[in-house]
């Protein structure tokens, strides 16, 4: 796992999730959720999902320049699934019109950054991936996730990367 403190420069790079991410993509999932364990349990079902690609999204963050052959080994993810628009709860807010055909979304599941690693922007770069991704589907309409009230470093930075508040959710159109 990861050191408390960087004893080097990192050298941040994104990539997909892999089958082989599943052990300490669980251990930095429970140590980012752990104060919200009991809100936020999820089963094994969902982290086989995401690193086998099964209908949800994901990117890594990786430390190439980590030693001892850590160089690929996550720091910090995003999960995200593509969901109707129709059926979606936001369907409202977004003034949802089926004239319009086929409407997509794509909802933030997870996000998380290893404590060692914030505040450099690799949860602002995962973002991003989310929206060039949302950006490349002709039909989707939004970005949107869920953030619990207290939790207001996450309330900001989505809030930096362009996310607005809208009825129990934040959303990025």
């Amino acid at each position: 796992m990861v050191n408390p403190k960087i004893s080097h420069r990192p050298t941040i790079c994104y990539r997909s999730m892999h089958p082989s991410d599943l052990e300490i993509l669980e251990q930095i999932h429970s140590e980012v959720f752990l104060s919200d364990i009991d809100l936020f349990r999820y089963e094994s079902e969902f982290f086989q999902n995401v690193v086998n690609g099964r209908d949800i999204v994901s990117w890594a963050a990786v430390d190439h320049s980590r030693p001892n052959g850590q160089s690929d080994e996550l720091i910090g993810f995003v999960t995200a699934r593509i969901v109707t628009a129709k059926d979606s709860e936001i369907a409202d807010l977004l003034r949802y019109d089926p004239s319009k055909g086929h409407q997509t979304l794509v909802y933030i599941l997870t996000l998380g950054v290893v404590d060692a690693y914030r505040n450099p922007g690799i949860a602002t770069a995962l973002i991003h991936e989310v929206i060039k991704y949302a950006s490349s589907i002709a039909v989707c309409r939004a970005v949107y996730l869920h953030v619990i009230s207290y939790n207001n470093p996450a309330i900001h930075l989505y809030k930096k990367t362009s996310f607005k508040c809208c009825g129990g959710c934040m959303g990025f159109t």
